[in-house]
């Protein structure tokens, strides 16, 4: 088996020790303990070593007991001015050596102690006060003055002395360490019996090693391509930007080609020249973030303007009787942000009408939810379109290509409803890991209310699909809000599938 020379000092040590810490290795060997904690690691991968973590508490003195330790304790001072007076004193005089908040906690001790008593404000040592031994909280407290002890290392009378110096204020800290302590392996001890042979080698050729010939008659360590390495954290983009471009690339692939559009919008494009009707539960301030600044947006061609007005209130010759009602300019200028990505993609629409189209559009949308495990207020939406002699037939046949780019093989629709597409449908797909179906978007045929008004006459099929709910199946997470959260830990380790 390769060794290292570090490793062949870190087992040789441990099988003269027996058992040590890191620090006790570093000292027996002369090499920093971060070496030692590596060639450990080593040792203990290639089943030489084992390492064990110990818990102790060590065991120092704080501000007060730093005093006493230089001082001695009220007590002790006390008991000493006592037996300089010949063993009686009035109370009062104790000020003599004490500080005034001291007397107090020395008259306490003493009494605690069995070092002296009290009768009518004159103090009087006992048999054991006259002794004048010291007792085993001062020992310990002079044990503590050369350095911290471990817990482990105190003996029973000292562990009873820590108590009475711990009801004292500040006179002991005590703190919590994990020691890790390494020993040989049966595999290892027999490794160390047959001799460890120390010998310099080279572990990295260098330059100036090649050129000065210092390389001749000295070991070359071999690389072991086998041994696991140390884990790499290296940037990369969030795993929700993955899957946006994962959906964007797969748009690109199948012909289409990317459109944007702005986040504010006037309620023209967002809601009326979808023939959504200016009294539609969708516009209320509940659903949707209006703006004071600008409050009002400019509203396009006059021609379009007036198209949509009259698809509003009677139809505009599509067959249809409209919403009847008298539609309001003032309220198509409404500022908001947008709720969906069809207004960009009808701004697309009424910008460009010579089919062939088909464009798709990637970005956020605002609605005014209240934050769940599965709602945010602000999230993403890819929305596409395709005019041209296209048929319903056509949109499923797409909707499920896209989906199987994406990974999900079964694939179905069932009927729905939206106020600018007939028919209209809901797409649902299998998740093996839930074992359940689930709605991820809408699509349908644009109504004639929506295309003729911008002088479009043929088919339109149209789809938006959310986004974060898709990446909550493909990264197996049960709330929305994990995407967003500074989570450094899952942000490095999540995979997305």
């Amino acid at each position: 088996m390769e060794l290292s020379r570090n490793e062949k000092l870190v087992l040789k040590a441990l099988g003269e020790l027996g058992s040590a810490e890191p620090e006790e290795i570093a000292s027996r060997t002369k090499l920093r303990v971060s070496a030692v904690n590596r060639a450990l690691y080593w040792l203990v991968r290639k089943g030489l070593a084992e390492v064990e973590e110990e818990k102790d508490c060590a065991v120092a003195l704080g501000e007060e007991g730093r005093l006493y330790a230089e001082r001695g304790l009220p007590e002790r001072r006390a008991l000493e001015y006592l037996r300089s007076k010949g063993g009686e004193a009035e109370i009062s005089a104790l000020g003599e050596v004490l500080d005034k908040d001291e007397v107090s906690i020395a008259l306490g001790w003493l009494r605690r102690k069995g070092l002296a008593s009290i009768t009518g404000g004159r103090l009087a040592l006992t048999e054991e006060g006259r002794r004048g031994d010291r007792t085993e909280d001062e020992k310990l407290l002079e044990r503590l003055a050369q350095g911290e002890l471990m817990l482990s290392q105190l003996s029973e009378k000292e562990r009873s002395a820590l108590e009475l110096l711990r009801g004292r204020q500040q006179v002991v800290r005590i703190e919590e360490r994990s020691l890790r302590k390494a020993r040989l392996t049966r595999r290892g001890k027999e490794l160390f019996a047959k001799g460890i042979e120390l010998e310099e080698e080279i572990s990295q050729l260098t330059h100036q090693i090649i050129k000065t010939g210092t390389w001749r008659g000295k070991k070359l360590r071999r690389y072991d391509v086998t041994l696991p390495a140390p884990e790499l954290l290296p940037a990369k983009l969030h795993p929700l930007r993955i899957i946006i471009d994962e959906i964007r690339s797969i748009f690109l692939q199948m012909g289409f080609k990317e459109i944007s559009g702005p986040l504010v919008e006037s309620s023209f494009w967002n809601f009326d020249a979808l023939f959504v009707p200016q009294d539609h539960p969708a516009r209320e301030m509940q659903d949707t973030f209006y703006l004071e600044k600008p409050a009002r947006l400019k509203l396009p061609d006059r021609r379009i303007v007036e198209a949509v007005r009259r698809a509003h209130e009677n139809g505009a010759g599509t067959g249809s009787t409209g919403w009847r009602y008298s539609w309001s300019e003032e309220l198509a200028r409404t500022a908001l942000l947008r709720t969906h990505t069809t207004a960009t993609t009808i701004r697309h629409l009424a910008a460009e009408q010579k089919p062939p189209i088909k464009v798709f559009c990637v970005d956020r949308v605002f609605r005014k939810e209240r934050i769940t495990f599965k709602h945010l207020p602000e999230f993403h939406q890819v929305e596409g379109i395709v005019v041209g002699e296209v048929s319903f037939a056509d949109l499923l046949g797409l909707l499920r290509e896209f989906y199987s780019k994406m990974g999900f093989e079964q694939v179905r629709f069932r009927p729905g409803y939206f106020p600018y597409t007939e028919p209209s449908l809901e797409i649902e797909v299998f998740f093996a890991d839930k074992e359940k179906w689930l709605e991820l978007g809408g699509a349908g045929i644009f109504r004639p209310e929506v295309t003729e008004p911008l002088g479009i006459r043929h088919p339109v099929l149209a789809w938006g699909l959310g986004i974060e709910r898709l990446a909550m199946l493909r990264l197996g997470l049960e709330d929305i809000r994990e995407l967003y959260m500074s989570d450094i830990n899952w942000l490095r380790r999540a995979r997305v599938r």
